[in-house]
């Protein structure tokens, strides 16, 4: 059997070109200097940080980035670096077959804002503290009280669900942490205390405040009660 065909040997010198060009589109696409940068923010539209904000950061941890090879750029350390700012939940780096350095980022989302003896900041998704934008104010409910008192989780569970639904997104506004754990939520437009009770049935308490309250609009009651008691599952409990 012949192996040195003429087939084989084209076939051998097509890999060998396509190797050798590879190679070769490696070597200058590592080499290409970074000509600019550009940040992406992918996500919400209000901006916690803005453009200039990221490149400065860029600038901070390489002077002279705009003048470097690819090759010479450690794209890891540079995103795990800048990844790390408080206002930044994930981030993407990477050059362009241009040579253009590109930061694409996900800021982290605002859930509630507390008010303490320590000044004021954000709960994030995962109830972590997020520190305030000179840039943009999230219109998020108000906490205050012994927050340290409920499970980070169980709060955080609490304020996505009002964040994530339309009718408790606009009503609640405020939230109270009691020394025993209990909240208080306030209405945006009554007066009436709404006593949540423990961070607990958490869903079903919220259908049955949204039922009692859709109830209420139509029995032209609201103004009548000054407490709502959601404590118990089966029943909204109001007090006049």
């Amino acid at each position: 059997m012949k192996i040195f065909t003429w087939t084989n040997i084209r076939l051998l010198l097509i890999i060998l070109v396509v190797v050798s060009l590879y190679s070769f589109t490696s070597q200058r696409n590592a080499t290409r200097k970074i000509k600019n940068t550009e940040v992406i923010f992918v996500g919400k539209k209000n901006l916690f940080l803005k453009p200039e904000m990221v490149n400065k950061l860029l600038i901070e941890k390489n002077q002279d980035i705009k003048n470097l090879s690819k090759v010479d750029l450690d794209l890891n350390k540079l995103e795990n670096s800048i990844s790390r700012h408080k206002l930044i939940q994930k981030i993407d780096v990477f050059v362009s077959v241009d040579g253009i350095l590109k930061v694409v980022v996900e800021q982290k989302t605002p859930l509630g804002r507390v008010f303490d003896q320590t000044g004021s900041f954000y709960l994030d998704y995962e109830g972590n503290k997020m520190p305030l934008s000179e840039n943009f104010t999230a219109r998020v409910p108000l906490l205050s009280g012994e927050i340290a008192t409920v499970k980070k989780e169980k709060l955080s569970e609490v304020l996505k669900m009002i964040a994530e639904d339309d009718f408790l997104k606009k009503n609640i506004i405020g939230i109270q942490v009691l020394p025993n754990g209990s909240l208080i939520m306030v209405n945006r437009n009554y007066d009436f205390q709404i006593d949540f009770g423990k961070s607990i049935n958490i869903d079903r308490k919220f259908k049955n405040y949204k039922a009692f309250f859709q109830k209420a609009v139509l029995d032209s009651t609201l103004n009548k009660y000054r407490k709502i008691n959601l404590k118990f599952t089966k029943q909204v409990v109001c007090i006049k």
